[in-house]
Formats: C-alpha cells, structure tokens, sequence
C-alpha cells in the first residue's frame, strides 16, 4: 500500500493541473447538484415498525384531519390581562392562519375556553333544573297519589250504597280520566328527567374529563393555540415557519406578544454560525504557529474546506430523495473540517521537514504521500467504519447521519491523498518561510550535521513529556487511569431523551413559549401524548361518546396523567383519538413512566371495553426513540471495536497493541460520558457552556460518540504507535522506539489533537442546540484520548511492555497481509545529489 500511494504521489505532483482540474469540476457537478435537487431538511427520528409510526399512519388513512404535525403558540398579554382588541387580533390572526395551504385548522383559545366554562355552567344548570325537575314531578306524583286514593274511596263509598255500576262511572269518570291524563303527563316527565340524567351524567363525565386543561390562563394573562398542519412537522419547509411567525406576531399591535413553539421556530436550514468560525480561526492559529507560515497553515485549511464543501456539498445534494435530520450536514461538517485539517497536516508536516533536510520536492512529496498517506489511509478506514456501521442498529435517520459523515471522511481522505500533493508541487519552496530555509541550509552545509541531528533526537526522545512519562511508567498509566475513572463516574447516572424547548438557550423564542406554556398551564402541556383507540363496528352515535369517555377515565387514572381528553372520532366511529396530558415535560423521566403506564393498560381496556389502543405523537415517539437507541449501543459497539482490532491488527501485526488502542478508547469514552452528564445533565459549569435548563442527554449521542471518538481515536493510535513501529522495525530496541517514535509523533498529534478540538469546540456553542452537547462530547472525547490516553497511558504501558508488545504468534504473522503503514518498504536508501535519503527506482519497482 506505501508503494502505490507512493505513486499516486508523484502522478499528483507530475500531473498537477490535470488533478486541480478533476477536483474544480467535482466540485462544480457537486455544487449544481446541491442547489438543484436539495431537499428540506427535518428533524424526525421516527423509526419505520415502531408503534408510533403505525398509528400514524393509522390516522393519515382512517381521520386525515387529525395525522398531520400539530403545534403550540402561546399568546402572553403586556398588561395584566388579555384586553378586548388583544382577544380579537389573536382570533384574527388564527383565522388567518387558517388561509396558508399548510395549515389544516387552528384551535382559538378564547372560544375553546368559552365553551369549556359555558359547559360547566351549563352543567351547573341543568343540574339544578333537573333537581327541581324532580322537585316537581314528586310533587305531581304525591297529587296523583292522593286523587287515585280519593277515587278509590269514593268508588268503595258508592258501591256500598248500592249504586249501579253505570251510576258510578257516570259520577266518577270525568276524575278517572283526569287522574289517567295525570298519570301520563307524570310518565312523561320522569321519562324527560331520566333522558335529562343521562345527558347530565355524560356531561359530568366529560367535563371530569377535561379537567386540567386549559385554553387560557387562570389569570387571565397566557392563551394557548393549537395549530394543525396538513403534513408533519418535520416536513415543514422553512418558509411556511416563517409565515406562521410572521402572522401570528402581528398581534403586538394590539398588546399581546406571540409565542410560537419551538415545532415552529426551529430552523435546521443553515448549518454554520459564528461559533464554528471562531473554532476554525483559533485551528489556523495552531496551523500558523507550527507551520510557520501563512502559505503553510492555508494549505490544510483550504484543502479541508474543499473536502468539506464536496462531501457536504453531496449530503445536500441528496436530502431531496432522502429523508436527513438536519444533524447529518453538521456531523458530516464537523468530522470533514477535523480529519480534513489533521489528515492534510500530518503530509504536509512531513513534506516540510524532508524539505528542510534537503529532500527533492517531487521525491518528498511522493514518500510523505507514501508514509504519512499511508497512515492517514488507515486512520480514515478506522473513521468510515466506525461511521458507517451506524447502519447496523437498522435506525434510518442514523443510517443516513452515519454514511454522510463516512462519505466525507472518504473524500478528505483522497483530497489529502491526491489534491495535497497536486498543491504542493504549485507551493514549492513557499511552504517554508526564507529564515528556515537560510538555517536548514546551513545545517545541512556542516558535515557532522547526521550526527548532531541524531544526538539532538536521542535528547529529545529521553527528555519532555515522552521522556518523563517511560522514566515513570507505572506511575503515568495509574494517574491517567485514575483520573479518566473519577471523570467517567457520573456516565452511570446517563438518562436519554429527545430534546424538548425547555432545553433551548433561555433568549431563544422556543424557550420562552415553553416556560409561558409551562408556568400557565403545566409542564404536561408542552408535550401531550396521542392515544389512538380501534373501536367495534356498529356502534351508535351515543355509544361511541360512552366508550370515547370510557378509556378516557382508564387512561386518566395512570400514574403522573393530569388529563385525558377525546378528541377526535371517525365517521364511521371506529377510530377515536385521545390527548394525554402529563404532568411534567416531555422530556422528564416522569413521562417515559407515563408512556410506559399507558401501554401497560392496552390489555385491561381491550379485555374490558373492547378497545384496543396504540401511542403515537411527538413525545411517544421521542421516547421510542431513545429506547431504541439505547438497546442498540451494546451490539453497535461490539461491531465496530470487532471489526477495527482486525485492522489494526493488520496495521500493526500485534495482539497488544489493539487491545491497548481499544481499551483506552473505553477509557476516553466513559470518561466523556461522565463529562456530558455532568456539564448537559447536571449543570455543572453550565454558565461556561451555555447550558441553562440542563435535563436529558441527546438520546443518539452516545451511538454517534462511540462511532466518531473510536475512529478518531485510531488515528492517532496510528501516527504514534506507527512511528514507534518504524523506530523498531529500524532496529532500535522495544523501548527506545517507544521514546523515538513518540518524540518524532508527538508535535504533530499534539497540534492535530489541538486542531480537532478548536474545531468540535466551536459547535458546542453552535445556533442549533441539538448540536451542542455532540460538539462538547466529541471536543472532550478528543482531548482526554489524545493527551491522557495516547500520549500517556499508551507510552507507558508500551515501554514497561517492551518487546511483548510487538508480540504476534508466527502462525497469524504467516496468514497476516503486510500493509506496511510505516513505509519500510520505501526506506531502502540510496543517496541523492542533494545527500537526502530516498527509495531506489529499483527498490520502488520491486516492491
């Protein structure tokens, strides 16, 4: 493999415009594509199988009006309460609503309100005029009584006189059919009474059953409108958002501040901030302070940026036939600009210093295409395959976020391969700054400069942060191990969810809808639950209403439930829809026992009522989610650590050394998921990362964090353990190599590690919350891997192993592929005009 990117190398530096030219029009196509066919982006994580979805897709076949996305707008009054002109612009600017081709319906508030309090009235009403109903009717019951029983007297008095019977009916029959008229008029009104009961039952039944929900505030001050949308939310482009926002904050005019909730205000169409700027600004600093020059540090940036804008470029240009969360363009975007940066870093730093050691620009190029290429080849196949074994949990939105982000590793990976040395045959000579150049020179003048250059490595290699950690081995592994241990204990305190608006940045316009909705009418509010209910065929009309408030009063008697309202009914009454108010938002894990409560009631009320029910809407669905999200990081985890210990095994034809790289991979990641628990669920420092409502763990975190910290991981495993490798496979001893090849990796690691994080860094304050926690967890994952883990504990443990850790049984040494990362291969030297090492054309065409 050293041999052949070797090659491409120098076709790249021979054939420079041919290879520019490739990459301009890759570009172009990829561009056009993007701006021709992009889609809209979303934010739906449903999962194809799962209840939810199938109730969903229940309603958009039997009761249409109900299966679109829904979405809250609360309405806040200036003054202490809603004035006249406030009540009529919010109904005027909800019937205007009404008027957008994506908009389904709306549910005014004051109306809705009106009739729930005229509705209990009503009931108060009718209840006192049933009670004087009954009042009455006794009363006529009573007269009745005492007529039948003047009659009956009257009848034994006349037939003891011996009258006739003709005589008695002609004297009493006007009384009989007074008192038979009587007895009608009596039948009636009980009959009148006890169908007035029924309806007086059923409407106690049915305002029990709306109690705890609220359309406007007990103070008067907050109103909350339903808006129903004829597609999903998700599926929302961004115009139409803006146009409810526009409409419904025309109602400041008349005093009244509108809040849409974050269903509305959330915009996943752009994905790049001022944060993300300032994390590439401060890697250009690094870039520039070990590069030395401006000509120098642009070169990584430029060819990252350029891998970027394709890999991205391709991820956009695909979202019109594929459904993507607005989080695979930022994934792809965070890992392309890190690796891009790192991978083109690491062949131009060699380059340089061959450069400086009097090396030929083409030949240079060609062997750090061929060694340092051939690291970074392996470093991005560890990344890709980490990334796209997220389609294994059989998750499609993870699916499509996992192969965009692997697609643009693979394209930084060739850009970094060909582009770089295609640009650094242009550079020439300017990649150096003249006052290096004018020292190299002269060093390279003394005669006695191989050995100086060789007592100033051995120097190097027993003294800094290399040589203090092999002199204090036993030490160094303890401490690193003990404090990413300590740093990893609250991991075990890990709770996932969705995110909900009570995790937005508290000047968002999401949060605040929340805590007005919150505040005035529970935290329930902000995420209802929809219970969909499969009713018998045949019922009438008034047996629907029961058995609608039947499953209502079941599903209201769960543990942590406020309400349970019907809703909605089909025409042909089999199909009715149900909302669930919980008490606490619907990212809490007060909610996740409710969904799981409710499920649990589907046997006694189908056993009991008929009825069968299902979960469907955004909270259920959130919650389904990240169950099954969290079921598939054991086996997710297993594939990709599986299948990387065989590359690395083939890398570094050693049992030790990947089982070292693994376990400390499984050291910085729990030490990083102790970090995000404590920062995003706890709130520690949260005034440092801008985590004001700390809550939940982004529920697809931890699989995307496993995928990206381990391929991320194994680069640099890869550039230090490579360089030791080199050093031994040269003859030096099991632990000098371990000292020489970490001080000849140690700069450049140091300075990628520091570049990855400036990078991931700057979306931990990004304009899209969901990505912050995913920028911090990766930014902090980097950091302890690199620092504590690779330039650490690795080192160590390796020196006090010494040569047990090139330890291979000869029988897989024999079976074993030689991919020859270190280049050795390329290092049969032969002398050049300029006195610089380089491959034999004999050696090259051999290999």
């Amino acid at each position: 493999m050293a041999l052949l990117l070797y090659r491409l190398g120098k076709f790249s530096y021979r054939h420079r415009w041919l290879v520019i030219s490739l990459w301009l029009a890759v570009l172009v196509a990829v561009g056009g594509s993007a701006a021709a066919f992009h889609g809209t982006m979303s934010n739906n994580f449903q999962i194809p199988g799962t209840e939810t979805q199938q109730m969903a897709d229940k309603l958009r076949k039997e009761l249409p009006s109900s299966s679109g996305g829904s979405a809250g707008i609360v309405f806040e009054a200036n003054d202490a309460k809603f004035s006249q002109a406030g009540k009529e612009a919010v109904s005027a600017a909800l019937t205007k609503l009404k008027t957008l081709p994506d908009v389904q319906g709306t549910v005014d508030p004051f109306a809705t309100q009106a009739q729930l309090d005229a509705a209990a009235a009503d009931l108060a009403a009718g209840e006192q005029k049933a009670v004087t109903g009954k009042a009455q009717l006794d009363q006529a019951a009573a007269e009745l009584a005492t007529g039948k029983a003047q009659l009956a007297a009257a009848e034994q008095q006349m037939a003891a006189a011996g009258l006739p019977p003709e005589a008695v009916e002609a004297q009493l029959g006007e009384q009989k059919a007074a008192l038979a008229a009587g007895q009608e008029k009596l039948d009636a009104g009980t009959k009148e009474l006890e169908s007035g009961n029924e309806k007086l039952a059923l409407g106690k039944r049915q305002l029990t059953a709306s109690q705890g929900m609220r359309f406007v505030s007990e103070d008067g001050k907050a109103a909350i409108a339903q808006v129903q949308f004829k597609t999903s939310i998700n599926g929302l482009e961004p115009r139409v958002r803006q146009e409810v926002q526009d409409i419904v904050r025309e109602v400041s005019s008349a005093g009244v501040t509108a809040l849409p909730s974050k269903e509305i205000t959330e915009d996943v169409s752009e994905i790049f901030g001022v944060a993300e700027i300032v994390g590439i600004a401060v890697a250009a600093l690094v870039l520039v302070i070990m590069l030395g020059t401006l000509v120098a540090a642009s070169l990584p940036l430029l060819m990252a940026l350029l891998g970027v804008a394709a890999g991205v470029g391709g991820t956009f240009a695909l979202s019109g036939i594929v459904d993507m969360s607005s989080i695979s363009p930022m994934l792809a975007l965070m890992l392309g600009l890190a690796v891009g940066i790192d991978y083109c870093l690491f062949i131009v730093n060699r380059h340089r210093s061959q450069l400086l050691a009097g090396m030929d620009g083409e030949e240079s190029v060609a062997l750090a295409t061929g060694t340092s290429g051939n690291a970074v080849l392996f470093a991005g196949l560890t990344v890709i395959i980490a990334l796209a074994a997220l389609v294994v949990p059989g998750l499609p939105f993870l699916a499509v976020m996992g192969l965009s982000a692997a697609a643009t590793v693979a394209v930084a990976v060739v850009v970094a391969l060909t582009l770089t040395p295609a640009v650094l045959s242009l550079v020439g000579r300017k990649l150096i700054s003249k006052r290096a150049w004018s020292r190299a020179e002269k060093h390279n003048a003394d005669p006695g400069h191989a050995a100086a250059d060789r007592a100033k490595d051995e120097h190097r290699s027993s003294h800094g942060w290399g040589g203090l950690v092999t002199k204090h081995p036993v030490m160094a592994t303890l401490a690193g191990v003990l404090l990413l241990g300590i740093v990893a204990l609250p991991a075990s305190q890990l709770r996932l969810a969705l995110p909900d608006g009570g995790s937005e940045p508290v000047d968002s316009q999401a949060f605040k809808a929340y805590d007005v909705t919150s505040r005035s009418f529970g935290e329930g509010t902000t995420g209802p639950i929809v219970v969909v209910g499969d009713f018998p065929e045949g019922l009438s009309e008034s047996e629907a209403m029961a058995k609608q408030l039947d499953v209502a009063d079941v599903l209201r008697s769960t543990e942590n439930v406020t309400a349970a309202v019907p809703v909605a009914l089909s025409a042909d009454r089999r199909t009715a829809v149900f909302q669930v108010i919980p008490k606490e938002g619907p990212a809490s894990a007060s909610t996740v026992e409710v969904v799981s409560g409710l499920r649990a009631e589907k046997g006694a009320i189908e056993d009991s009522l008929g009825v069968s029910i299902g979960l469907t809407g955004q909270t259920a669905g959130n919650i389904d989610v990240s169950t099954k999200l969290g079921d598939a990081l054991p086996p997710y985890l297993a594939i990709v650590v599986g299948l990387s210990l065989i590359l690395l095994l083939l890398v570094f034809r050693s049992i030790v050394v990947p089982l070292l790289a693994t376990g400390g991979f499984l050291l910085s990641l729990a030490a990083a998921f102790g970090a995000v628990v404590a920062v995003y669920q706890w709130g520690w420092l949260g005034s440092v990362f801008g985590v004001d409502n700390p809550g939940a763990v982004l529920s697809f975190l931890p699989i995307i964090l496993i995928g990206v910290l381990f391929g991320l991981a194994m680069d640099y495993q890869v550039f230090i353990a490579s360089g030791m490798r080199e050093s031994f496979m040269h003859g030096e001893s099991a632990r000098h190599a371990v000292r020489s090849g970490f001080s000849h990796a140690s700069a450049v690691v140091t300075a990628a590690a520091i570049i990855m994080v400036s990078v991931f860094s700057g979306f931990i304050f990004s304009h899209l919350n969901m990505v912050r926690p995913l920028g911090f967890a990766m930014a902090f994952g980097v950091l302890v891997d690199a620092f504590v883990v690779r330039m650490t504990i690795v080192p160590a443990v390796m020196y006090l192993l010494g040569e047990k850790a090139w330890w291979l049984p000869r029988w897989l040494d024999r079976i074993l592929p030689d991919v020859d990362v270190e280049g050795a291969r390329l290092r049969k030297p032969s002398t050049t005009a300029a006195g610089a090492s380089a491959p034999e054309p004999a050696d090259v065409a051999a290999g």
